[in-house]
């Protein structure tokens, strides 16, 4: 038997202390012992896109990562990015796009949209439809077709946008 290691991780915020065994992957870690179920598993190659979560600011694939290597950093998944508000015009998009179907893929697609579009607003610019896509292009989704999902992030970054272009005259 493999012994257990303690870890101490930030996940959506609040300090984590546990015990776990060495070949405990980030993603089982977050839905079994945290009960953060968001976190999905698809693939459990890094392939899907299914369990992105974000390590310290850069989306990573839970499945490919251990628990005991996030050892004294910071997790933030879906939940406490819903939670902070960080993802409330994407999911309200999401929403009114109808994006989502069957929602296995979305919380993996809604993190990195997350990420993508405050890179995009970092830089001062609307990604264009392809940029999006490309953005996209390592999260599955068998349900949409991903139009309905590029128009939802399209909409948010134009939105988003605006809204600084307002805030930047006034």
């Amino acid at each position: 038997m493999i012994e257990p290691r303690p870890i101490a991780v930030t996940v959506n915020g609040a300090t984590v202390r546990r015990f776990v065994e060495p070949r405990v992957s980030l993603a089982d870690f977050l839905r079994g012992d945290l009960g953060l179920t968001g976190t999905h598993l698809g693939c459990e190659v890094g392939v899907c896109g299914a369990c992105i979560v974000n390590l310290d600011d850069r989306p990573v694939h839970a499945c490919l990562m251990l628990a005991v290597q996030v050892d004294g950093m910071r997790v933030d998944t879906v939940e406490g990015l819903s939670d902070s508000g960080a993802l409330a015009e994407l999911q309200a998009a999401f929403h009114a796009r109808n994006a989502l179907q069957c929602g296995f893929c979305t919380p993996g697609i809604l993190v990195v949209a997350q990420d993508f579009l405050e890179a995009c607003r970092a830089a001062g610019r609307v990604p264009s439809r392809e940029a999006i896509r490309d953005a996209l292009s390592g999260n599955y989704c068998r349900c949409t077709g991903y139009e309905a999902i590029v128009d939802a992030i399209e909409g948010v970054a134009r939105t988003r946008h605006g809204r600084d272009r307002r805030e930047d005259a006034a």
